[in-house]
């Protein structure tokens, strides 16, 4: 028995895997949970400034009203004394205008005479020359000014014109800035809070239905990871409005590679038959004639017959990259195998150790899989000394089937050059030598690979890797 061997290295080009599409910057996902992001965050936006826009309104309502309500009051008690003065028929000083220094205030004014809330503590509001409004109005008029301590202050004022030349009584009334500003912004705090809290859940709904409205795409993009396995042959047709044209182009897409995948079979079936037939013609003339007396002619024939039928494979093969695959049960396809090899090496009594599990799938055509295991087991047997062993597991996304003899086994250069195209290391044996390359090209063309390994059964482990 030759020494052990290390392993081939497997094909430089692996077959690469689905492509699975996440939420990266290009996704239709991203997309548009950034368009629904954005356009939350601008609705949100826009709520909550014309909500701060009618709270702000309302305050400033809610105070207005109850500065023209102390004017009002205070016209209706206003009374002229003996001596050009002014009085109150009662005291108006009750809350809030009875805090010093607090903005509210109220301060009635005649010429000189001149009337003030307690909480101006002697000192008089500066009133603007013009309101916003006309100065003979019957309504308070809105105003903005200064208090005597700098604060800001929401003013109404009333004028109302004196008879004669007597000059007009001005009344007005005053809020701090404050007393707007802090119950706005409280407001716009507990709005804001509940804004986000809405947008959150509203951003969660947007993700449940962007992810239930892709789902289909998904569920589009595993049915033809199941076509290219062999698990399908086309596309089902119940599909949602928005995506049915584009399966049923798909469909006829597949249709259309597979009537082609079976015209190009045709075709090579046909060239086969039309150049084989005129080689075995030319073969037995050559046989029953004298005139290739040292067999040179026979051996050129023989080779051309070669060479065709190994492009011919190869032809044949090729095809197997234009269409989906159909997924077949090895176990099956090995007991026939077994069965086949074993009446034509009867001679040999070759004891046949099967382990491949029921239900096995193996992606691949049936004629090419018969082809790589027949030629792999069809080497094993005419080197064992009787005893084969063939095992198959799933190891991944691949099926990997090791096929082991008894026999003499291969060193390292000799197990590289068996791999080589019409290259037979015992020159004795029948065959031409293009057993264990074609089988090397098959596996290679549906993505998986060749290695030969020492068994633990004292020959040579042939292990073929093919997709699942």
């Amino acid at each position: 028995m030759s020494p052990p061997h290390p392993p081939l290295s497997p094909p430089p080009h692996p077959p690469k895997p689905p492509h699975r599409v996440g939420p990266g910057p290009g996704s239709l996902q991203r997309r548009l949970l950034l368009a629904a992001g954005a356009f939350l965050s601008v609705a949100l936006l826009a709520a909550g400034l014309s909500i701060g826009f009618i709270l702000h309104r309302f305050v400033r309502g809610q105070i207005d009203g109850r500065l023209d309500d102390r004017i009002l009051s205070l016209v209706s008690d206003l009374r002229p004394d003996a001596g050009g003065g002014l009085s109150l028929g009662r005291d108006r000083d009750g809350p809030p205008f009875d805090r010093p220094r607090s903005g509210w205030y109220w301060q009635v004014r005649r010429g000189e005479a001149w009337l003030g809330s307690a909480s101006l503590d002697g000192r008089r509001l500066a009133l603007p020359d013009s309101p916003e409004r006309q100065r003979e109005a019957e309504l308070p008029a809105p105003a903005d000014g200064t208090g005597p301590w700098g604060e800001g202050l929401i003013l109404r004022i009333l004028t109302i014109p004196g008879e004669g030349d007597a000059p007009p009584t001005v009344v007005a009334a005053s809020a701090p800035n404050t007393a707007l500003r802090g119950p706005v912004l409280e407001a716009l705090r507990t709005l804001a809070v509940c804004l986000g809290v809405i947008g959150l859940f509203l951003f969660a709904g947007v993700l449940v239905q962007v992810r239930l409205g892709l789902r289909p795409l998904r569920r589009l993009r595993d049915q033809l990871a199941e076509v290219r396995s062999g698990a399908r042959d086309r596309l089902p047709a119940r599909q949602p409005g928005e995506i049915r044209p584009l399966v049923t182009e798909m469909n006829a897409l597949l249709d259309q590679n597979a009537a082609q995948l079976e015209h190009a079979r045709a075709h090579v079936a046909n060239l086969a038959h039309g150049l084989k037939t005129p080689l075995a013609t030319l073969s037995m003339a050559l046989a029953d004639t004298a005139t290739d007396r040292d067999g040179s002619l026979r051996r050129l024939v023989e080779g051309m017959d070669r060479r065709i039928r190994h492009h011919l494979r190869r032809a044949r093969s090729a095809a197997i990259g234009g269409a989906a695959r159909t997924r077949i049960d090895l176990a099956g396809h090995v007991a026939d195998l077994r069965i086949v090899l074993a009446r034509i090496h009867a001679g040999k009594e070759i004891a046949f150790e099967l382990q491949v599990p029921d239900g096995l799938g193996i992606a691949c055509d049936p004629q090419d899989l018969d082809e790589m295991l027949g030629n792999l087991i069809e080497n094993a047997c005419q080197w064992c000394r009787g005893r084969i062993r063939i095992a198959a597991q799933r190891v991944g996304s691949e099926v990997v089937v090791r096929i082991e003899d008894d026999g003499p086994g291969l060193a390292g250069e000799a197990a590289a050059a068996v791999l080589k195209r019409g290259r037979r290391l015992d020159e004795s044996q029948p065959g031409h030598g293009f057993g264990l390359p074609i089988a090397v090209e098959l596996a290679e063309l549906y993505g998986g690979s060749v290695r030969l390994e020492p068994s633990d059964l004292g020959g040579l482990c042939v292990r073929l890797s093919l997709p699942a």
